[in-house]
């Protein structure tokens, strides 16, 4: 049997328990424990049944230290038990739920009045609660201002019947049992959530808890590590002693300490101080920079990174000045990495990120950055994907102070920022990452060979995991609430849904590739749970998904039994580029252009993309370079002819990027430096790498040349270059005057593959595509579907983005009544080769814009 204490399991006991003692500096004593903690939050009384065997519950005692006494040596010094957090593997069906209950005051009626509390469990309760006077703990660097901004009450709203999705999608009905399946395994942790931890809301705050937490009495450090056998936290505050600062463990694997403030009244840990968690496990003795750490650096000279206690004074803590934008309908994103964002050879700054590349990403029409290896991970190379500090902001770039100041001037400039955040897999790293973080294999992870991804040679986690469900859910929480991020895109979420993980697999649009025994169930429930919180606490964030399966229901709500995300990467838009750009233009088909960029599923959301930084990095070559290769060396100059390579490559360039933006999704995004072509790749500094079979890869001497982002290219008024950025910039204003990627009109009329030309209407705007190499077509008839005047507002072959000229913006062209390409109406228009040309019903237009006022707009910027 099992008893449930706020939510977590304790077995049962005989009538008198002792907690195995342990030793803080030396010293222990014993203590009566009383459940029945005070809290400021109100209660309600409930009342549950009591086992008949409850009642042998007499006294229990637990060991304490000098440590954890009353600072001054004045007060009580009996300490209540470490009540700790539970870890099942699995919930009893039918627990003894009980909720701060004094148990020396327990009666041997059937029905007992108990208190239930409406903050954290109290099983979380540290053992100097009593001697603090009822002071709650915080998590480490909260500002005030942020406090009292969000002290409005939050709640994540009941699961719904999930049945919608069926009426969506009909062919979901041959998979009912599946799909209920997955269903009725999220409804029941929900439940389950409820019952043991006070519902998801309280759940998702771990890291109130664990971790380093701080009152003003002092400092408490909290690890969950079931597999060691003892534990110290050991630091430069310290001197690295791990006879000094030993802790204590409860029957859930939590280990435990408190220290009190200093006789001064500061902290026992210094800010910035390094620290370590020491822990003889079965593996042996080793130091490892704790779990829930908030910051973490690399010493000069040292491999392994350290913590780092992250508590700058009040005065120092950035403070948030602006709120969060409002969320727009479409989304245009800018895929940001700050470390190479600078244009010199160097790791690059928040500070600089802040004031040069934001102000250029809103000038250039964005909406939204999304900004890659923000989680900090030792290896720099690995472009932030292998995570080993899951709750640290890379150090590399600088505080976490500088990134919330970063953060809130994107907010200014009215800019989302969105976090590339990875709940896929975690690094290999033992020394300074999650993995054997006990000494065991199966602590956060699968263990044996499903614990680790061959590909990407990291471990990956167990979603069935109470502790990891709580890891996962508050990591993703402390990043919205902390750093005050808009949403996330969330990495490798084929990987996570699927036993085989996308490998070696070729997905047809089968269903039964998506509900079958490939399905790790227990991960997509994980992804519905945290979409879940993340719409329930924050309803304006955004969730992208990293899916190249194409999932049905990813992105449809949970209540409806979707996955819930709001939008789906569409990830075989870029392959199908690199496999036409492998080809002759005369090979290009038309209708498999269309088919790729529309072949989505019915309302789900998809953010589209013609390359990102997948296609920029070493061993693949981006757009520009698959059209233009070497000539760009010798022919982006201004003061020199071009070349026919040139040529070709600038002007299908533009007219990939707005094919894929005007058909592709409700979402664009792209990476930086692509909009203007960036030349060569991407390769990080590296050294050489001798693998184990005696096959040397060789490095860069560790050279940032490559690992940069050369801005000054697109902003040359003597290189090729700033044509195409100008035009991304105008193709960016047009999507924000018209919205046509949320337009819920969306017409193709024509696919011609003699002709090799695509029309299709977005909104009130006709799109015009002439690929053909050659051909340019005069007095040519394109579809459209209202009556007016129509005028160009964009035009790929504009001298102003290293076009042509071949189009007079004055013209002013008139619709024609008649049937033509299925459409009521048509146009006569002039289609020069591969050109792009975006027209607009004039009574349509918003105010104060058109094409002379757009490129206008773009000169000026």
């Amino acid at each position: 049997m099992l008893f449930c204490v706020s939510g977590l399991r304790f077995p049962r006991v005989s009538p008198v328990y002792r907690f195995g003692a342990s030793s803080f500096n030396g010293a222990s004593r014993s203590c009566s424990l009383s459940l029945l903690l005070k809290k400021h939050h109100f209660s309600r009384r409930i009342f549950i049944e009591k086992s008949s065997s409850y009642s042998a519950f007499s006294s229990l005692t637990v060991a304490a230290s000098k440590k954890v006494l009353d600072p001054g040596g004045q007060g009580d010094a009996s300490s209540p038990m470490t009540d700790q957090l539970e870890s099942p593997s699995t919930i009893s069906d039918d627990p003894q739920v009980i909720h701060n209950v004094d148990i020396e005051g327990m009666e041997d009626d059937k029905m007992i009045a108990v208190e239930e509390q409406e903050s954290f469990p109290s099983v979380f309760a540290n053992s100097d609660e009593e001697a603090h006077a009822e002071e709650p703990s915080v998590p480490l660097h909260r500002n005030a201002s942020t406090e009292k901004s969000e002290a409005k009450p939050r709640s994540i709203p009941p699961p719904g019947e999930g049945q919608k999705i069926y009426e969506i999608d009909s062919l979901l009905l041959g998979f009912r049992n599946h799909i209920d399946y997955r269903y009725a395994q999220y409804k029941k942790i929900r439940k389950e959530i409820d019952k043991y931890e006070g519902g998801l809301e309280v759940f998702s705050r771990g890291y109130e808890k664990l971790g380093f937490t701080r009152s003003e009495t002092g400092i408490t450090y909290r690890e969950w590590a079931p597999g060691a056998k003892s534990a110290a936290l050991i630091g430069d505050f310290n001197n690295w002693n791990p006879s000094a600062d030993t802790m204590s463990q409860n029957e859930f694997g939590v280990w435990e300490i408190f220290l009190p403030n200093t006789a001064d009244g500061s902290p026992a840990i210094p800010h910035g101080s390094r620290v370590k968690i020491r822990m003889e496990t079965r593996s042996g003795v080793k130091d490892s920079i704790p779990a829930w750490i908030k910051f973490s650096v690399q010493a000069p000279g040292e491999i392994p990174y350290s913590g780092i206690y992250y508590d700058p004074p009040e005065e120092e803590k950035y403070v948030f000045k602006h709120p969060h934008p409002k969320r727009p309908k479409s989304l245009r994103i800018y895929e940001s990495h700050v470390g190479m964002s600078s244009m010199e050879p160097l790791i690059n700054t928040y500070a600089n990120f802040r004031d040069n590349v934001l102000p250029r990403i809103k000038r250039l029409g964005y909406n939204a950055v999304q900004i890659m290896a923000i989680q900090e991970h030792s290896y720099y190379a690995s472009f932030g994907y292998h995570v080993t500090n899951f709750f640290a902001p890379s150090s590399r770039f600088g505080t976490p102070d500088d990134l919330k100041s970063l953060i809130d001037r994107a907010h200014e400039l009215g800019l989302l920022v969105l976090m590339d955040i990875v709940h896929s897999h975690a690094s290999n790293n033992v020394l300074d990452g999650l993995n054997m973080f006990d000494g065991t294999d199966a602590h956060y992870f699968h263990s044996g060979s499903k614990g680790h991804h061959w590909m990407w040679d990291s471990r990956l986690f167990n979603y069935g995991s109470w502790e990891v469900l709580r890891f996962l859910l508050s990591n993703a929480r402390w990043w919205l609430e902390e750093y005050k991020f808009d949403g996330f895109r969330f990495d490798g979420v084929t990987s996570m849904m699927y036993t085989h993980h996308g490998l070696q697999v070729a997905f047809t649009g089968n269903y039964n590739e998506y509900f079958g025994y490939a399905t790790d169930v227990e991960a997509v429930v994980y992804l519905m749970l945290v979409n879940d919180m993340i719409h329930g606490l924050y309803p304006e964030a955004v969730t992208i998904g990293e899916d190249v399966s194409g999932m049905p229901t990813f992105c449809l709500p949970v209540q409806d039994g979707g996955v819930g995300f709001d939008y789906r990467l569409h990830m075989a838009v870029a392959d199908k580029w690199i496999e036409l750009l492998k080809k002759r233009d005369e090979d290009w088909k038309m209708g498999d252009i269309v088919y790729t960029l529309v072949n989505r599923r019915w309302l789900e959301k998809c953010v589209v993309y013609a390359e990102s930084h997948d296609q920029a990095l070493v061993g693949d070559k981006t757009i520009a370079f698959w059209l233009m290769d070497k000539d760009m060396y010798d022919f982006m100059s201004l003061d020199r002819p071009s070349s026919p390579i040139i040529d070709r490559g600038i002007a299908l360039h533009k007219m990939i990027r707005l094919i894929t933006m005007g058909l592709g999704g409700e979402g664009y995004l792209n990476f930086m430096g692509n909009e203007f072509g960036h030349p060569e790749w991407i390769d990080f500094p590296r050294g050489e790498q001798h693998l184990p079979s005696g096959k040397v890869i060789p490095g860069n001497n560790f050279s940032y040349d490559k690992c940069r982002r050369r801005f000054d290219l697109g902003d040359a008024d003597y290189l090729r270059y700033k044509g195409m950025q100008q035009f991304d910039q105008a193709m960016q204003h047009v999507e924000a005057k018209y919205g046509f990627m949320t337009s819920e009109h969306q017409y193709i009329s024509r696919k011609d593959e003699g002709e090799r030309v695509i029309v299709f209407e977005r909104g009130n705007l006709v799109f015009v595509f002439n690929f053909h190499w050659h051909e340019s077509y005069g007095g040519y008839r394109v579809g459209c579907s209202k009556p007016g005047k129509y005028k160009i507002v964009l035009d790929s072959d504009d001298l102003l983005f290293g076009g042509f000229n071949r189009l007079n913006h004055d013209v002013e062209f008139f619709s024609t009544e008649g049937w033509y390409d299925n459409r009521p109406r048509s146009l006569l228009v002039y289609a020069p080769n591969r050109t792009a040309v975006v027209y607009a019903l004039v009574e349509d237009e918003p105010k104060a814009t058109g094409n002379l006022q757009l490129t206008e707009n773009v000169k000026n910027c």
